[in-house]
This record gives C-alpha cells, structure tokens and sequence, in this order.
C-alpha cells in the first residue's frame, strides 16, 4: 500500500471480500500514516461484526438440531405478527428450512429495520424448503379472541405448506388440536433461525396489507403506526368513528 494514497487504499478497501479482511488489516497496521490505521481499525470492527454473526448463527440452528437429533426431520419454525394492534388482520407464517441453512441477520423481526425485514423476505422464501401464511381478519378476531385467532392463522400457515411438518418450533405458545410434535421456546423468534424466518415472513405480510389499508383510509395513519394504538391513531378514531377493519372487541372503551 506504500506510495498510494490514503483516498487509493480507501477504495481498495471497499471492495476488499471478506475472507481478505485479516489480509489487509494486517497491511494496513504496517503504514505508518494514522488515517491508514485508522482504516485498519475500521475494518477490524467490519470483521468483528462479521465473526459475531456467524456465532450467531450457529447458536441459532441449536433448537433445530436438537430436532434432527431426535429423529425429526421436517421441522418447521412458527410465528406470528399483529396481536396487539386495534386494526387489521393478524398473520402467521411457518417456514421449513433445509438442515444446517444460515440466512445473515435473519432475528427477531422486530429487532430489524424494515428495509433489513424487506430484503430478507424474498431471501427467506427462496432459502425455505417450503413457507406458509395464513391470515385471519379482524371479524374473525372479534368473534373468536385474538388469542383463538392466532392459532386460527398458525393453522392456516401449517395447512397451506406442501408438506406436514413432523416437527414445530413455537414462539413461546402450543398451538391447541394440532397432531404436530411442538415445543415451545421463550423468545424463540431470536433464538430459532425458523422462528426469526417466520416472524420476519409474518410481519412483512401483515404490513404491506397495512400500507394497502393507508391507502384506503389515510386519515387514520396506517402507514406509520400500523394499526396500533398510538396517539395519533386513537386521535384518528376519536375524529372519525372506527373503519370496518378495527377490532371492536379492541375498542370498547372507545365506542
């Protein structure tokens, strides 16, 4: 790197692969100049986050091995998006994927921005062996419990899949009647890639259908709040009266 200067090296850098990291932090710590070591340094924290990752993502397949472990071998991750909002649908999705798939920054949906949510998406369905999404309204909310309800769209997304699960991964519930093998895991959408996958699938789904719904009634927010209960939503009601996709049984103080 002597004899070029520290704008060269910066863009050599950037399009340095990632297996060369070590490489050129090693070069790079040689230079004299403080600005290239500070590069060096820069790119030891890029390597260090990458290496973090991929801990992450061993630790991440460990409930999905356990199945294989015990005989399973189809092993599907559930989870879902929307129980808490006082309008639209809540969905839930269950992906399958192959043994030993790493997916980078595939988490709990919602430590992800939606940009991050977005592009995994289409990596998710892609990489699954098989996914489903089921959807269940907010009239079916009303009639049935959001609780109920969730299960209902579990049942959905297990029933839509091209093949039956032996084995499911659960976010902290057991889905009721289902002659499916679960277990259930305490902040599992962080702890289980299937889980992340599914919640990420799950929470994507429910907010493009939210953003459709903003478009339809724009006085009420949707596209910011996504049908849940801030100021500006419940202001929005207050205004307006409710939509025929509120939950009602959500609303009765309000009604």
């Amino acid at each position: 790197m002597k004899g070029k200067s520290v704008k060269e090296i910066k863009e050599i850098i950037e399009s340095v692969k990632e297996d060369e990291y070590q490489k050129y932090i090693d070069i790079l710590n040689q230079d004299d100049r403080k600005s290239v070591q500070n590069l060096a340094k820069s790119l030891s924290k890029k390597l260090e986050k990458i290496k973090k990752e991929e801990e992450r993502l061993e630790l991440i397949n460990t409930f999905e091995n356990e199945g294989y472990k015990n005989g399973y071998i189809y092993i599907g991750g559930v989870d879902e998006a929307g129980r808490g909002p006082l309008a639209g649908p809540v969905v839930a999705s269950v992906v399958v994927f192959e043994k030993d798939t790493k997916i980078p920054y595939v988490n709990d949906s919602k430590k992800l921005s939606e940009a991050k949510r977005e592009e995994l998406f289409d990596i998710i369905k892609e990489k699954a062996l098989d996914y489903g999404i089921g959807i269940v309204d907010n009239d079916e909310i009303d009639e049935y419990n959001i609780l109920n309800a969730t299960y209902m769209a579990m049942k959905k997304a297990i029933n839509s899949l091209n093949k039956k699960p032996d084995y499911l991964l659960l976010d902290a519930v057991t889905i009721p009647d289902l002659d499916i093998k679960q277990f259930p895991i305490v902040k599992g959408d962080a702890k289980s890639i299937s889980i992340a996958a599914a919640s990420i699938l799950a929470k994507v789904t429910r907010d493009r259908l939210m953003y459709k719904y903003d478009e339809i009634y724009p006085q009420y927010g949707f596209k910011h709040h996504k049908g849940y209960g801030t100021k500006e939503h419940y202001e929005a009601i207050e205004n307006f009266g409710i939509t025929p996709i509120h939950r009602k049984s959500f609303l009765k103080n309000v009604l």
